[in-house]
């Protein structure tokens, strides 16, 4: 998958799950987990755009760490709004197979970036 198409996935995700937090319930427990989700969904999409814009390896692998952990955070969330029963299951079941994805994806990538930044042969390969 291209830098792009993830970028955009991760846009996507976030639109979509401030569509889903009007379904919340208005009290004060869904006003705090509503402002945690969307600061971590946008968090993530924001912090990939800008290690898709990073000048280093080492500051790509940065921001991708922190789109990677908000990206698990929004999974956390939405798990929690799961096992509260806040939103049903099929409401939700979409937006957790994709926060689960994409998630998978940043993990793997940054696995990836590490272990050939820390390989002696592949280091003339990458930036400094």
């Amino acid at each position: 998958m291209n830098s792009k198409i993830l970028e955009g996935r991760l846009k996507e995700l976030a639109y979509r799950i401030v569509a889903m937090t009007d379904n919340l319930p208005k009290n004060k427990l869904s006003n705090i987990i509503e402002g945690q989700l969307l600061r971590s969904t946008f968090s993530a999409a924001a912090n990939y755009r800008a290690a898709c814009k990073g000048i280093s390896t080492k500051s790509f692998i940065s921001k991708l760490s922190i789109s990677f952990e908000e990206a698990d955070e929004t999974l956390f969330w939405l798990e929690v709004i799961l096992e509260l029963k806040l939103i049903s299951e099929k409401k939700l079941s979409l937006l957790i197979k994709e926060a689960y994805e994409l998630s998978s994806i940043l993990a793997s990538s940054r696995k990836t970036l590490q272990k050939k930044q820390n390989d002696p042969q592949n280091k003339s390969n990458l930036k400094s």
